[in-house]
C-alpha cells in the first residue's frame, strides 16, 4: 500500500483525484494540505466527501509530508511545486506535479511564458514528461514526472502519430480547442462567473496561452524537428470536456484510411485511446481517463478532432495513469 499525500487539495482536479485514489486497491491518501485555516475537514470543501475520507486539511512543510507519505501528488499553483520539490525528493518522496513547473526544458522559456523566475532551474530538462502513450517506459523509474496540460494532452494525442510517420508537415499547425469552465480552476475569477460565460463562447489568450510552448516542445520531441503551432483556446459554457481541432498540411498524397491507419496502429496497445470513425463529443468521454480521435481529409488538409474530460484525462486520471507506472499497478487500475 503506497502513502499518498495530496498538496493543495481544495481544487477541482484534486476533488478528481482523491475520488480515483479512495477506489484504488494499492493506495492510501494520509494527508492533505492546503492554507486553509483552521484545518477544515476536507468534506467541508468539498462536500460529495462525507463519510468517504476522514482527513482535515494540513498546512504542512516537505519534512513533515515526508515523514507521512511516500508518494506526493502536487495540484499547487504554477512556481510553487519547484519550490518544494528539492526537499520532497531528497527526504525520499516520489511526485508527481500537476502544474507546469516541470514541463519545459528551459528556464528562459518557462520565465517568459509563465512571468517568474524557475526556482528549480537546474532540473528542467531532466524530468520525464508524463504522458504514458508517449512516454511509459520512461515513467516506472521516475522520482518526479511532470503531469501534461489538459490542453496538450488533446493535442498532442491526435498530432503525434502524424508527424511521427512523417504524414504531416510540422509548420503552422492551427490548434483549435474548447474548454469548459472547469478548466480554469476552482479560484473565482469575472470571466467564469455563471453570468459571464453562460450562453456564450469566447476565445481568450490567442497567441499567449502558456499550453503552447509545452505543445510545441513535446510534438518537436516526437517528430524530431522543430514544430510550429498556433493555438487558439475557447470557452465554452459546461462544466467539463475539452473538444480539439487541428488543421495541418500532409507532406504528400495521403487519404482518410491512411491518417486513421497511422493512429490505430500508433495507440494499438494504449487502452485510454480510442480512434473512432465517427466525429466524437465531449459527452463520449466525460467522467473517464479515455481520449477519442478521428481524422479527415479536406481540400488537402489532415483534420484531426480529440475530444477528453480535462478533469480526468487531462489532469488526474493521466496523474494516477503515472502512479499506477511507478508503483507496478495495471495501468488501468482504478481508472
Amino acid at each position: 500500500m503506497t502513502r499518498i499525500a495530496i498538496l493543495g487539495a481544495t481544487g477541482y482536479t484534486a476533488l478528481e483525484l482523491i475520488k480515483i485514489l479512495l477506489r484504488h486497491p494499492g493506495a492510501e491518501i494520509v494527508a492533505l494540505t492546503s492554507r486553509q485555516e483552521g484545518n477544515p475537514p476536507v468534506a467541508t470543501i468539498h462536500p460529495s466527501l462525507n463519510s468517504r475520507l476522514d482527513l482535515s486539511l494540513e498546512n504542512l512543510a516537505p519534512t513533515e509530508v515526508a515523514s507521512r507519505a511516500t508518494c506526493v501528488f502536487s495540484c499547487l499553483p504554477h512556481g510553487v511545486t519547484a519550490s518544494l520539490v528539492p526537499s520532497l525528493l531528497e527526504a525520499g518522496c516520489r511526485v508527481i506535479d500537476f502544474s507546469a513547473d516541470y514541463r519545459l526544458n528551459d528556464p528562459d522559456i518557462f520565465a517568459q511564458w509563465y512571468g517568474i523566475k524557475h526556482p528549480d532551474p537546474d532540473r528542467l530538462g531532466k524530468v520525464v514528461y508524463g504522458l504514458p502513450e508517449l512516454f511509459g517506459d520512461d515513467i516506472p523509474d521516475a522520482p518526479l514526472v511532470a503531469n501534461p496540460g489538459c490542453y496538450p494532452t488533446s493535442a498532442i494525442l491526435p498530432l503525434a502519430p502524424l508527424l511521427r510517420a512523417g504524414l504531416i508537415e510540422p509548420k503552422e499547425i492551427i490548434v483549435d480547442s474548447k474548454s469548459g469552465v472547469s478548466g480554469a480552476g476552482r479560484t473565482p475569477k469575472l470571466t467564469t462567473m455563471y453570468a459571464e460565460c453562460n450562453e456564450s463562447i469566447s476565445a481568450y489568450n490567442i497567441g499567449r496561452h502558456r499550453h503552447t510552448p509545452e505543445i510545441e516542445q513535446i510534438l518537436g520531441t516526437v517528430a524530431g524537428t522543430a514544430v510550429e503551432v498556433i493555438f487558439t483556446p475557447h470557452l465554452v459554457p459546461m462544466d467539463r470536456g475539452i473538444l480539439t481541432t487541428t488543421y495541418s498540411r500532409p507532406t504528400g498524397e495521403v487519404s482518410e484510411e491512411k491518417v486513421l491507419q497511422t493512429l490505430r496502429d500508433f495507440y494499438a496497445d494504449e487502452p485510454f485511446v480510442r480512434v473512432v470513425d465517427h466525429l466524437p463529443g465531449t459527452k463520449d468521454t466525460m467522467n473517464s481517463n479515455f481520449c477519442d480521435i478521428t481524422a479527415r481529409i479536406v481540400r488537402n488538409r489532415v483534420i484531426t478532432i480529440s475530444c477528453l474530460d480535462n478533469l480526468i484525462k487531462g489532469a488526474s486520471g493521466a496523474a494516477v495513469q503515472n502512479f499506477n507506472l511507478m508503483y507496478g499497478h495495471p495501468e488501468t487500475t482504478a481508472l
